[in-house]
């Protein structure tokens, strides 16, 4: 999704299939392959998986040579060294391991809960409307025999189930091993078996732990098949309806078949494969090397001539039309070309596809469908989603999820597409905005996207002097605010990045775009109250360059990229500070306003100081380990020389502390935590011997300093968390996952009973009134005051008081009590209070 500062969609493209590199006066280019590739590149290195990183380049934009290659991974995550780099399939065994563990005794700590969203109103299209949005929708599975009954899979957010058509949801796969989904099939047979394949294949196919099965429709799922697909992305499963239990699988890792409905799988062709279709006997794949055909079942294969086809696609998809099975399509995209086949008499012939598809992102939003009951009639995604009509020999084509000035349009950057059973009119399109369903072919749509608790959070920030003030910036569906309710708003478009807040004056509010786009709000992030404050930076950074304000004081806001940009007037003028080496900036702290630490991709950290009249050069602190992705930084306010690094990279340490300022570094990784990337740290301001920290797969705690390390919190999906933050008043943490939403857990548990006590006791004159107060007590808490006279004189009131609150500062308020004593003889008492709750 675009945002302010991104090209337009359809703006002209050069020879590598995107935008000119640098793009227009004030706007980024778009890289080879679009900016799923940036993010994606990114996240695979980061967590030492540059084999795959470079796989993935030359798959989406194989335009490149090996140096383009290398060149567009270095653009995305900057200088970096080769820690030992972890097979896919390693990772994958180690979400499955950690998985285990999870379901296993009870983890230490109260429940956590579901922040939403359970709906974002006002979700960008690239038509004129709005839409409510959720996030990313890979996969979709209508049941045969219940046209109401549909599941759906998230990108990263597990199997998701409707018995109403999607007017509500449920999740049904938590507690899985990996929430990546990837493909979804009824048993046409009996539609109480369902097959999930895991692993993304779009994006997320590393996390890929095999194949799931439910035999209740969809409700309850249960590994079905690790083996062969361990670190394998899916793609599509299709049963052969003419043969029992025979399943085609389409993976990352090539084209498998099973003969007993799944348990077990023979690849057949080891090239990676996209999209199957299977009817009247036959089976169609399409593979990175064309066209194939089966008709004993998937044993053998043959290659399919499409006229004029390349000898390598960036992406094929394939159909055949259910109501003539004599008639089926292809649906390709190399570089800047989309390519278009129909076969009818048995003979393939090109069609000229609809004008203005883009092929950017071929390799990760693209469909192919045939309507239920016409064989002229077919539906393509791409970016967008088009509607094909055939009239003899004429083809007429509408783009249906793009209606312009009138008219319901969707979100774009389209992945999976499904009909209701009985009802051809009925569509479902499942994209990064979640799902939507179509009454009559595209014309009109409804989104389906209440209680579809999918969104993918990147990163959190909080308002400290309010528990119910939470902002985020999403993948692909912008910077989303919650204030105490499960819907929230939509506070900003295009790609929501890193965000944060001024802790003094919480109506000044920042977040990025990709790359160093930084805009700022003044009024607490309210929609349309963003204006650009980027520095002029010339250097890149990452795909969501890291930004942060101060953590206890002034107005000190940072940038990095490959410079640190500071600024000490929130953003108004900035000073850029070189690396000393070229670097790229991934994780900065600010524990003051006139110190900032800021970690790099290649494992260097390095510290500045406010000297009163200017900022020191970035000096280097000793690296915790070399060539390790720094993912998040802490550092003690009252003791900036105690400090707490994490790496992302996996295969060594990868949470560290420090007590000498960065002179020496002792390893917290030992002991309790899984073998994951680590992504965020945070430090209990109470207690600086407990810690909590995110993991690709979960969050830990420790109370003994990282000594050791346990699960926290009952309830967590098994999702991947991104981001945590602890709010040190309301006493919550809160994690942002992808693809589960915002979730909270209080550290202490949630008060069971009041908490009370005696604040001061006082005496007053008869007659005499005095005003007491008390200060410091956190905004967030509900205080009740009562004062009590401290003898019994039976009869008639004693003592009377006012309760006046004074907002001292963004975090804590004054109480100002005045007490007057009612009598004609002094009076003692005692001035209590009662806290309620803290949140």
């Amino acid at each position: 999704m675009r945002g302010p500062n991104d090209p337009e969609p359809h703006e002209p493209q050069d020879a590598e299939g995107s935008t000119a590199e640098g793009g227009s006066a004030g706007r980024p280019g778009r890289p080879p392959g679009g900016k799923a590739l940036a993010r994606l590149v990114q996240e695979l290195t980061r967590a030492g998986l540059a084999e795959q990183a470079a796989s993935q380049v030359a798959l989406a934009a194989p335009q490149l040579d090996a140096d383009g290659t290398n060149a567009l991974i270095e653009r995305a995550v900057g200088p970096r060294a080769e820690p030992t780099a972890p097979e896919p399939g390693g990772v994958a065994a180690e979400y499955q391991q950690t998985a285990e563990a999870l379901a296993g005794p009870a983890a230490v700590g109260p429940a956590w809960r579901s922040l939403g969203p359970w709906t974002v109103p006002g979700g960008q299209t690239y038509g004129a409307s709005r839409v409510n949005v959720s996030g990313r929708v890979s996969a979709i599975a209508t049941d045969p025999g219940n046209a109401a009954h549909l599941l759906v899979g998230a990108a990263n957010g597990g199997v998701w189930e409707s018995h109403d058509r999607g007017a509500s949801w449920a999740p049904r796969t938590d507690d899985a091993a990996t929430l990546t989904v990837g493909a979804l099939a009824f048993d046409p047979a009996n539609a109480s078996t369902v097959l999930a394949g895991t692993g993304e294949g779009n994006w997320w196919s590393w996390l890929g732990t095999g194949v799931l099965r439910s035999t209740d429709g969809g409700t309850k799922w249960s590994p079905l098949a690790t083996t062969p697909f361990v670190g394998q992305g899916f793609y599509d499963l299709a049963f052969d309806a003419s043969r029992g239990g025979t399943v085609h699988a389409a993976t990352t890792g090539g084209l498998y078949v099973s003969t007993d409905g799944g348990a077990t799988w023979t690849r057949r062709r080891s090239t990676r494969t996209w999209s199957l279709s299977v009817a009247g006997g036959e089976a169609l794949a399409a593979c990175q090397d064309g066209l194939f055909r089966s008709t004993d079942g998937g044993t053998t294969w043959t290659a399919v001539t499409l006229p004029g086809a390349p000898a390598s696609f960036d992406r094929l998809a394939t159909a055949i039309a259910r109501s003539d099975t004599t008639v089926a399509y292809a649906w390709g995209a190399t570089g800047t070309t989309a390519r278009l086949w129909r076969r009818a008499g048995g003979t393939w012939s090109a069609v000229t596809p609809p004008p203005g598809v883009s092929t950017g992102q071929a390799w990760y939003d693209w469909f192919l469908a045939v309507a239920p009951d016409r064989a002229s009639r077919i539906y393509l995604g791409a970016i967008e989603a088009y509607r094909g009509d055939l009239s003899g020999t004429t083809w007429t084509w509408q783009t249906i999820s793009n209606k312009g000035a009138t008219g319901d349009s969707i979100h774009p950057d389209q992945h999976a597409i499904a009909f209701e059973s009985g009802s051809p009119d009925v569509i479902y399109v499942g994209n990064d905005g979640g799902l939507f369903r179509s009454p009559d072919r595209g014309v009109t749509w409804q989104h389906l996207n209440n209680g579809l608790t999918i969104t993918e959070f990147e990163y959190l920030a909080q308002d400290f002097g309010s528990s119910r003030w939470v902002i985020g910036g999403t993948q692909d569906n912008g910077t989303n605010r919650w204030t105490g309710s499960p819907v929230w708003t939509h506070s900003q478009d295009g790609d929501g990045g890193d965000i944060a807040v001024n802790r003094n004056d919480p109506r000044t509010v920042f977040h990025t775009f990709f790359g160093m786009s930084l805009e700022r709000s003044v009024s607490r992030g309210d929609p349309g109250s963003w204006t650009n404050v980027s520095p002029s930076a010339g250097e890149g950074s990452l795909f969501y360059p890291p930004v942060e304000t101060s953590a206890t004081n002034g107005t000190t806001v940072a940038l990095g990229g490959g410079a640190l940009y500071v600024s000490r007037d929130n953003a108004a003028n900035w000073t850029r500070l070189a690396f000393p080496s070229a670097a790229t900036a991934s994780a900065m702290y600010i524990p003051t306003a006139d110190h900032i630490l800021v970690g790099t991709t290649d494992g260097r950290l390095y510290r500045t100081t406010w000297s009163g009249t200017a900022w020191g050069a970035l000096g280097a602190l000793t690296a915790p380990r070399t060539g390790a992705w720094i993912s998040d930084i802490h550092a003690d306010p009252a003791d900036t020389n105690r400090l707490w690094v994490t790496h992302a990279s996996v295969g060594g340490g990868r949470v560290w502390q420090s007590t000498d300022g960065g002179s020496h570094w002792t390893d917290r990784s030992t002991t309790g935590l899984p073998g994951l990337p680590l992504n965020a740290v945070e430090v209990d301001p109470r207690n600086r011997a407990r810690i909590w920290v995110a993991a690709d797969l979960g969050v830990y705690q420790s109370t003994d300093e990282g000594a050791s390390w346990q699960q926290f919190g009952t309830g967590l999906p098994n999702a991947f968390v991104g981001d945590i933050v602890l709010h040190p008043h309301a006493r919550v943490l809160r994690a942002g996952t992808r693809n589960r939403g915002v979730w909270e857990v209080p550290v202490d548990g949630w008060m069971t009973q009041p908490v009370c006590g005696t604040q001061w006791t006082g005496t007053l004159a008869a007659g005499a009134s005095q005003r007491w107060f008390t200060f410091n007590w956190p905004a967030t808490w509900h205080v009740l005051w009562t004062v009590m006279p401290a003898t019994v004189r039976p009869g008639a009131p004693q003592i009377s008081w006012t309760t006046q609150v004074e907002r001292a500062s963004n975090e804590y308020v004054t109480y100002w009590i005045t007490v007057r004593n009612l009598t004609q003889e002094p009076v003692s008492f005692e001035g209590r209070y009662e806290i309620l709750s803290r949140y």
